[in-house]
């Protein structure tokens, strides 16, 4: 699981990066929904990594929401996969 996030998150990041490139070339772009859709499986870290390294779709403030939405559900599955300890205590408390 480990190596599957890892590579999801370098995916996600390389879409963003793509992403921005050809904004600034005017060119044909990636969907939101499919960077959305990388982030929703995982890649949230990696998004916003990317977002704010490459200073893209940081204005916009539905996208900033949804991926922010995202990167706290990656961040349970994150805690509940690999430290499902810690997440029982946040929930006891």
């Amino acid at each position: 699981m480990l190596i599957y996030f890892a590579v999801i998150n370098i995916i996600s990041f390389t879409a963003v990066y793509i992403d921005k490139k050809k904004a600034k070339k005017h060119k044909w772009r990636i969907r939101e929904n499919h960077l959305h859709a990388l982030s929703l499986l995982g890649g949230a870290i990696g998004t916003v990594i990317s977002m704010t390294t490459f200073n893209h779709k940081t204005k916009k403030v539905r996208f900033c929401v949804i991926t922010a939405t995202l990167l706290f559900i990656n961040i349970l599955v994150y805690i509940k996969l690999f430290f499902p300890k810690l997440l029982i205590f946040f929930i006891n408390c």
